[in-house]
C-alpha cells in the first residue's frame, strides 16, 4: 500500500562500494529508471527518550520496533515543507505514517504539543509520543540519495545513499549537511524495497554483483558510534 502519507513495503539493505553500485546499475539496464529528483539530500532528525529507549529497543531486534523523525529534502527554512515521519516494522515489514507540514508548524508541534491539523496520522503520532512522555530531537542524520525504480513495477525501488554524516549537537534542518562520517572509505547503503517477492532478474543481478544483504541501521550505528566516542573521552 503507498500514497504520499503511507507506505507499507518489504525493505532489505546491503552496504556496497562504489563498484558493487556501477556493476549493479550494469547489470539492470534499462530494468532500473532514475526518478525524477536524481539525487538529492536527505536530513532527518530522530526523536527519542533522554535514555534513547526507542533506538536501544529497536537494537534488540523485537517482532515490533518504531522510531521518529522529521525529515526534509535539502536545507530546510521555516517555510519549507518537511514531513514528521513515524516508521514501525513488524516481522519484516515496514510500514510508515507521515504528515506533511511546514518547519514552522513542525517545531510549534514539538514545541507545544498542539496539534497543527487532527488527522489520523496526526494522532497516531502524537499517541506515541506521548507514550514515551519526554521525547524530543537526539541525533540528526543525512546523506545523499540515488533513486532508482523499475520500469515494469514502480513499487520496485532501488536507492543508494552516500556520504552519511551525524552530529548531536546543532540539531536543527537549517544548518546544512554536516557531521561525523557513519561508514568508511566511501561505502554506500543500498535499500530494495519491494510490495511483494524480489523479481527473479534483479536477485541474479545482485548475486552477480556479489552484493550480500546486511542488518543496518542509520541512527543504530551512529547511536553506537556515539557512544564509542563518549567512552574514550569520559
Amino acid at each position: 500500500m503507498k500514497n504520499d502519507q503511507i507506505f507499507q513495503r518489504e525493505e532489505k539493505k546491503y552496504i556496497i562500494t562504489p563498484q558493487q553500485k556501477a556493476d549493479l546499475l550494469l547489470r539492470a539496464g534499462t530494468q532500473m529508471q532514475l526518478d525524477q529528483y536524481g539525487r538529492s539530500t536527505i536530513a532527518s532528525l530522530y526523536f527519542d527518550t533522554m535514555d534513547h529507549r526507542m533506538i536501544r529497543q529497536s537494537m534488540e531486534k523485537p517482532l515490533y520496533k518504531e522510531k521518529l523523525r522529521l525529515r526534509s529534502y535539502g536545507v530546510a527554512a521555516a517555510q519549507s515543507r518537511v514531513y514528521l515521519e513515524l516508521k514501525k516494522k513488524y516481522k519484516g515489514i515496514v510500514y510508515k505514517r507521515r504528515e506533511k507540514m511546514t518547519l514552522m508548524q513542525a517545531r510549534r508541534y514539538i514545541q507545544t504539543g498542539i496539534l497543527p491539523f487532527d488527522t489520523q496520522i496526526m494522532r497516531e503520532i502524537d499517541w506515541v509520543i506521548r507514550a514515551y512522555g519526554d521525547i524530543k530531537p537526539v541525533i540528526y542524520i543525512s546523506y545523499e540519495r540515488e533513486a532508482y525504480f523499475a520500469a515494469s513495477d514502480d513499487a520496485l525501488r532501488m536507492t543508494f545513499d552516500h556520504n552519511l554524516l551525524y552530529r548531536t549537537q546543532d540539531l536543527t534542518l537549517t544548518h546544512g549537511a554536516y557531521g561525523i562520517p557513519i561508514l568508511p572509505g566511501g561505502q554506500i547503503v543500498l535499500e530494495i524495497k519491494a510490495l511483494g517477492a524480489m523479481p527473479l532478474w534483479l536477485a541474479d543481478a545482485l548475486d552477480n554483483a556479489k552484493i550480500y544483504p546486511s542488518s543496518f541501521s542509520k541512527y543504530g550505528t551512529a547511536y553506537c558510534m556515539d557512544l564509542t566516542k563518549e567512552a574514550l573521552y569520559a
